[in-house]
């Protein structure tokens, strides 16, 4: 008898002959999330194992933050064998309702398994004398999952997991982070399709603190297992913001600055092969946030613009940020560079020509080179 961790998983299921690709990714960043502990994980055809561990808590802590995963158990292995079983179904103590459910994967296995399950309630009657059946609401579950690979697994609980698809190999995304509620939610909703992202992050000191940009480096990493960010560029967009605010209609300054912020993440993912960026944009939520307003930013974007989001209303937001905690984080007071140089009344249907036609009172593409020839690269 072995004590184990069982992880099941449950969209990966459904990808066919893509399956294996996608079990491979899952092991690997299992593999990642629980570097440093000393332990072994197993294919066992359509579960994995985590054995020769000390510390089953820790594990399973750290295996509930990798996507793909669907329940962990703790769980004892036993041979597929009647009698080894049923010793040790006759030696648990159960006091309460109680079922057993059996999964018989094995169909060699000699007994069906709501016959097998039924001979190992008896048992547990018979050895306890204050257990009663109730297949209903029961107190203890007992589970007995019987593998193709000639060893059950014996278990009462279910831990769920986000489940999700694995992380892919590559960093394929870039998360616009600000300091807000939003950007770290949406980094999370993308990574539960698989999407790894680095993280790109704009301030504009000195009006903003450097406690601002420290706040946002606290929330990149509380992120980072989630969405396995390895890097964060931080982005000054001080000249440019004072440039907007001397010379363009100021009704159109965070209209400006969020297409100037694409403009960067289209430098960054050319260069460092990203194809997608990633916003915690929802529709209507702020006046940057209007139809024509997103319609204006993706006229400048040359990559797909990911936004999560978009339909979500601030307490679906907030519940999320508060379960992956970063809402603590989020909600202190610092500013960020959207607040710098805020209009009084901004500019909520904007069109790409009046945008354009304020762009051009500014010497832009010039700006816009120093501002991504100065960008910060901090590894997380």
């Amino acid at each position: 008898m072995n004590n184990i961790i069982l992880i099941r998983f449950n969209e990966i299921h459904l990808k066919g002959g893509n399956k294996k690709y996608f079990t491979k990714l899952l092991i690997n960043n299992i593999k990642d999330a629980l570097d440093g502990i000393d332990c072994k994980v197993e294919d066992i055809q359509n579960r994995l194992v985590v054995r020769d561990y000390e510390n089953a808590d820790e594990i399973i802590e750290k295996l509930k933050c990798v996507f793909g995963i669907h329940s962990i158990s703790r769980a004892v292995e036993l041979d597929n064998d009647v009698n080894t079983i049923k010793d040790y179904i006759s030696q648990l103590k159960i006091s309460g309702s109680f079922k057993c459910n059996v999964n018989r994967a094995d169909k060699s296995f000699p007994i069906k398994s709501n016959d097998f399950a039924a001979d190992l309630g008896e048992l547990v009657l018979n050895n306890n004398k204050d257990a009663k059946v109730d297949i209903h609401t029961p107190k203890t579950t007992i589970n007995v999952d019987i593998r193709e690979n000639g060893k059950t697994y014996i278990f009462n609980e279910f831990i769920f997991a986000y489940d999700g698809l694995p992380l892919g190999e590559n960093r394929d995304g870039l998360l616009l982070l600000s300091g807000g509620i939003d950007s770290p939610v949406a980094g999370f909703c993308m990574a539960k399709r698989g999407l790894r992202q680095d993280i790109l992050h704009f301030d504009s000191f000195p009006y903003t603190s450097k406690l601002a940009k420290e706040k946002v480096i606290t929330l990149a990493k509380k992120i980072k297992t989630f969405i396995g960010a390895k890097y964060m560029y931080v982005c000054s967009m001080t000249k440019l913001q004072e440039e907007f605010h001397i010379h363009c209609n100021t009704e159109f300054a965070i209209n400006l600055l969020r297409r100037s912020m694409i403009r960067v993440a289209n430098a960054l993912c050319k260069k460092y092969k990203y194809k997608t960026i990633v916003t915690g944009e929802s529709l209507g939520q702020v006046a940057s946030q209007t139809i024509e307003s997103l319609t204006t930013t993706n006229a400048v974007a040359e990559y797909p613009v990911m936004r999560p989001l978009i339909s979500f209303n601030k307490d679906e937001i907030v519940k999320i940020a508060k379960e992956i905690n970063t809402f603590e984080t989020s909600i202190l007071p610092y500013e960020d560079c959207c607040t710098v140089f805020l209009p009084r009344n901004p500019v909520i249907k904007p069109k790409i020509k009046d945008s354009e036609k304020e762009e051009s009172k500014i010497d832009l593409l010039p700006l816009l080179k120093s501002v991504i020839d100065n960008i910060e690269v901090i590894e997380l």
